[in-house]
C-alpha cells in the first residue's frame, strides 16, 4: 500500500474528554486498530487511577501499548517513538487507517512528528539539581524553570520533579528557549495524519472530571494506590491520583482533601493539555456531545484530498 494512502487518525483532547469511547467507535467503523499515546496508561501496575479502557473497551477493538510496560521499567519518549514508528509501519500494512489516542501531547508529538535533537543527559547538572530539590523543595526547581523559561513552565507538569529537573537540564545547555529547540527540521513520517480533538466548555469539563474522580475511588483507586505504597518515589507513580493518596497514607492530609487535591490537580493537568494543543492549529475540534457521523465525514474529506 502506498504511504500516501496511509492516514492516521489522531484522538486527543482534555482528560474525561471522552476519548477512549471515539476512539473505539473509529476502530469499529474502519476496521483497524488501536495505539495508545497516553504516558500514564502504559503502566501494568496502574489501572485505576489512569482509567485505563475497561475490559469490555479493550475487547471491542485491539488496542497496543496499554498495560505493556512495568513501573520498574525505565521507558522515556524516546522509546516510545521508536516502539510507535515499528508497530504503526507494521499495522500499515494490513490497515488504510490506524488510530492514535491519548492526552499526552509530547508523545503525540514525539509519534506525529517525531523529537527534536535536544541535548543528551548531563550527569553533573542533573546531580546539582537533584539536590537542589531535596534541600530546597520542588517550588525551587518550579522557580528556577519560570525563569529560564516561562512558557515552558505554564505547559508541563510543574509538580512532577523528573519533568522540571529535564527541561532545566535542557535549557541550561540549549541557551534557547524550548520553543526554538522545537523549531529543528523534523524527520519525515510516511502517513498523513488528521487530528481530531474533543472539548467542551470549561464549567462541564470540571464536572466531568469530578465525576470520573469519585467513580475511580469508588472502584477501588485507595486499595490500589496502597498496594503500591512502598514503590511511591519511583517517577511513574509521581503522579495525579497517586502523590495525593500517598500523602494521605502518610497522615499527612485527610482523605477528603486528598480527593479533592485530585480534582484540582486533574482540572489543572487538563487546562495544561489544552495549553499545549493551542500549538497546533490543525486539530479539528468537537464537542464532547458530538456527531460521530460528522467526525467521519471531516476523516474521509481529509483522506480524499490529502
Amino acid at each position: 500500500m502506498s504511504s500516501l494512502n496511509k492516514i492516521l487518525i489522531c484522538v486527543l483532547g482534555p482528560t474525561a474528554s471522552g476519548k477512549t469511547s471515539l476512539a473505539i467507535r473509529l476502530a469499529k467503523h474502519y476496521k483497524t486498530e488501536i495505539i495508545s499515546a497516553d504516558s500514564r496508561q502504559f503502566y501494568k501496575e496502574m489501572q485505576i487511577g489512569t482509567a485505563v479502557p475497561s475490559v469490555e473497551e479493550l475487547a471491542s477493538a485491539p488496542h497496543h501499548f496499554v498495560q505493556h510496560k512495568s513501573i520498574f521499567e525505565d521507558y522515556t519518549v524516546g522509546d516510545f517513538e521508536k516502539d510507535f514508528l515499528v508497530k504503526s509501519e507494521k499495522l500499515f500494512k494490513n490497515h488504510k487507517y490506524l488510530i492514535l489516542v491519548g492526552g499526552s501531547g509530547l508523545y503525540i508529538d514525539a509519534a506525529v512528528k517525531g523529537l527534536d535533537n535536544l541535548p543528551v543527559k548531563n550527569e553533573k547538572i542533573r546531580k546539582e539539581l537533584e539536590e537542589k530539590l531535596n534541600k530546597e523543595g520542588i517550588e525551587s526547581l518550579q522557580k528556577k524553570l519560570k525563569g529560564l523559561d516561562e512558557e515552558h513552565y505554564n505547559q508541563i507538569d510543574t509538580q512532577n520533579p523528573h519533568r522540571l529537573i529535564r527541561s532545566i537540564e535542557i535549557l541550561l545547555q540549549s541557551d534557547k528557549k524550548m520553543l526554538d529547540l522545537r523549531t529543528s527540521v523534523k524527520p519525515k513520517r510516511n502517513f498523513k495524519t488528521i487530528y481530531i480533538g474533543l472539548n467542551t466548555d470549561r464549567d462541564l469539563l470540571y464536572e466531568r472530571i469530578n465525576r470520573r474522580v469519585d467513580l475511580m475511588m469508588q472502584e477501588g483507586l485507595l486499595s490500589e494506590v496502597k498496594a503500591l505504597e512502598q514503590h511511591k518515589e519511583l517517577n511513574a507513580l509521581n503522579t495525579v491520583g497517586y502523590k495525593e493518596l500517598f500523602s494521605y497514607l502518610d497522615n499527612e492530609i485527610s482523605l477528603d482533601f486528598a480527593i479533592s487535591e485530585i480534582k484540582k490537580n486533574t482540572r489543572r493537568y487538563a487546562k495544561r493539555q489544552l495549553t499545549w494543543y493551542r500549538k497546533n492549529e490543525q486539530i479539528n475540534w468537537f464537542d464532547v456531545h458530538h456527531d460521530l457521523n460528522e467526525i467521519i465525514k471531516r476523516i474521509d474529506f481529509f483522506s480524499k484530498n490529502t
